[in-house]
This record gives structure tokens, sequence and C-alpha cells, in this order.
């Protein structure tokens, strides 16, 4: 058994109870961002986060000592993702991340987004034309250092 495996069972036990990821969070008291994240493998859970994960999701004892594992982070097949939804964020960064890299760096200076003091909100926002996808990002800037 590994951390993989027990990604799968989660995520077999969601489809198979009809969970919302918004739901688990809220039990876990989390956000879904990072919740759902966490369930899939790029987060670890503390001991009382993983009990509840476990609790939801039917897993073992063994089971969820993995949740508690610091994961090899990043979880995609290929350099270019293949996945329609995950190609679209691939070109959004291809497309707009050197204008996104420019902005930052003229209003911040010569540093980084953190994507570990990070957060990260998913919200539908209804449109007559057609709802849309609000992601909000927020990071905290990380300047480089003189020595």
């Amino acid at each position: 058994m590994n951390r993989n495996d027990v990604t799968e069972k989660i995520i077999t036990a969601k489809v198979a109870k009809g969970l919302q990821w918004a739901d688990v969070a809220r039990q876990v008291g989390l956000s879904k961002e990072w919740t759902t994240a966490a369930c899939l493998g790029q987060m670890t859970l503390d001991k009382a986060q993983a009990e509840v994960v476990g609790e939801i999701f039917g897993l073992s004892d063994e089971e969820k000592k993995w949740l508690q594992v610091v994961p090899c982070k990043g979880s995609l097949p290929s350099a270019v993702p293949t996945d329609p939804l995950i190609y679209r964020w691939y070109e959004i960064v291809n497309v707009y991340g050197s204008t996104i890299k420019e902005l930052i760096h003229e209003e911040f200076g010569d540093g980084i987004m953190s994507a570990i003091d990070f957060s990260m909100d998913i919200e539908r926002q209804p449109d007559p034309k057609g709802d849309r996808v609000k992601v909000v990002l927020s990071g905290k800037f990380l300047p480089y250092k003189t020595y």
C-alpha cells in the first residue's frame, strides 16, 4: 500500500457515496480547496484531520497514517497535461505567465509568489451568457534577498 492507493480509495468512496468536496471540507473544518488537495494526495493531514477523513471514506488505521505522510507534490502524469481542464491552466500560464510575472515584478520587485504561504478560492459566478469560474489565488510575496 502507498499514498496513491489511499487516494484511489478516497475517490472511489466519494463516487460510491455521492459526496461533494465542500461537504468533506466542512466536516474536516478547512477550505474545500485545501481539503480536496489533501484528499488527492497533495497535502499532509494531521492526526485529527486524518481521523475525520478516514471516517468519511471508511479508511483503515494504516490508510489514515498514509494521509499523515508528507507527499511528493505534483501529481500530473506528463510534462504537458492532456486533461482538457488542466491543459487550459497550462495554456493560461503559457499565454499570460510572462504578463503575470512582469506585473508582479513591477508592483512588488524581484521575487516570487509563494505556493506554500498560499490560499485559493474557487466559486461559480452566474452569468446570463453561461456561468463563469472565478478562481482567486493569493500567495505571499517573497523577495529575493541580496547577500
